[in-house]
C-alpha cells in the first residue's frame, strides 16, 4: 500500500491506439494518445461525436482494453485478464451515467448498495455505507423510494452516491448533466466540483464546451487524437 500511496499520476497512458475490425476494414478510434491525470484533479474530456472520447472513456473505465499501448490506473498495469480488469474497475472508478443506470425494481439504498456487493462485501457495515453516501447527496429521505418515484436530478445524485461508496479513485461521469434541464444540471456539476475539492479525482465527458469549463482542465479530442490539453481560465486566474 506505501507504494501505492506515493503515486502522484492516477491515470498514465502512453501511445493508446484503439482499432475496430469493420468486415475486411478497420477504423482507427483512437490514434497515439498520451496522457497523464494526477490524482485530485478535475479533468473534462470534450470533443463532437465521433471525436474517440467514449471509446478514450471506456479505456479509462477499464470497460474496454486498446489494441495497443499502455494504460497504467493508479501504478496498476490494465494489461490483464478479463475477470482481473473487472476487479480493478470494481475498486478504482464510480461511474456516473447520462441515464443513471439504475436498477427500477430496487430502492435507493438497494441501488447504492450494489457496488458493495459486487465487491463481496455484506451486512450491516455495507447498509451503513451505503447509508452515508446517500446522506451526502441529500436525499435521506428518500432511501426506501424506487428510481420511478424521483425526478430526473434525484436519480442523477443517486448515481453519484453510488459512484461514491466504494471510495474509488476516480469519479467517471459521462455526460452526467445531458438528461437534465440546465437548473438541475448546474447543481449537479456544482456537486461535482465539491466532491473535486474533497479530493476526489473527476474525468468527465461532454460534447459540451460550456459544461467542460465547469473542470479545472480540458481536453479536446477530435479525430482520435488529443489536439489540446489546458487549464481552463478561471483556473488559471485563481
Amino acid at each position: 500500500m506505501g507504494a501505492e500511496a506515493n503515486i502522484k499520476e492516477i491515470i498514465k497512458m502512453n501511445n493508446i491506439e484503439k482499432v475496430y475490425k469493420m468486415g475486411s476494414s478497420t477504423f482507427k478510434a483512437l490514434n497515439t494518445v498520451n496522457l497523464s491525470i494526477s490524482k485530485g484533479e478535475y479533468v473534462a474530456i470534450v470533443g463532437p461525436s465521433g471525436a474517440g472520447k467514449s471509446t478514450l472513456m471506456n479505456i479509462i473505465g477499464c470497460l474496454d482494453k486498446p489494441t495497443s499501448g499502455e494504460y497504467i490506473l493508479d501504478g496498476l498495469n490494465t494489461n490483464c485478464s478479463d475477470n482481473k480488469l473487472a476487479e480493478i474497475r470494481n475498486k478504482k472508478i464510480g461511474f456516473i451515467f447520462q441515464t443513471y443506470n439504475l436498477l427500477p425494481k430496487l430502492n435507493i439504498l438497494e441501488n447504492v448498495e450494489l457496488p458493495l456487493l459486487y465487491l463481496g462485501q455484506t451486512g450491516s457495515k455495507t447498509k451503513e455505507k451505503a447509508k452515508q453516501a446517500i446522506e451526502k447527496v441529500g436525499l435521506s429521505s428518500h432511501i426506501k423510494h424506487k428510481p420511478s418515484e424521483l425526478s430526473g436530478g434525484q436519480m442523477q445524485r443517486v448515481a453519484i452516491a453510488r459512484a461514491l461508496v466504494t471510495d474509488p479513485q476516480i469519479i467517471l461521469a459521462d455526460e452526467p448533466t445531458g438528461a437534465l434541464d440546465s437548473k438541475t444540471g448546474q447543481e449537479v456539476l456544482k456537486m461535482l466540483t465539491e466532491l473535486n475539492k474533497e479530493g476526489n479525482t473527476i474525468v468527465m465527458i461532454t460534447h459540451d464546451k460550456e459544461i467542460a469549463a465547469n473542470a479545472k482542465r480540458m481536453i479536446t479530442v477530435r479525430d482520435g487524437s488529443i489536439t489540446s490539453d489546458t487549464l481552463n481560465k478561471n483556473e488559471v486566474l485563481e
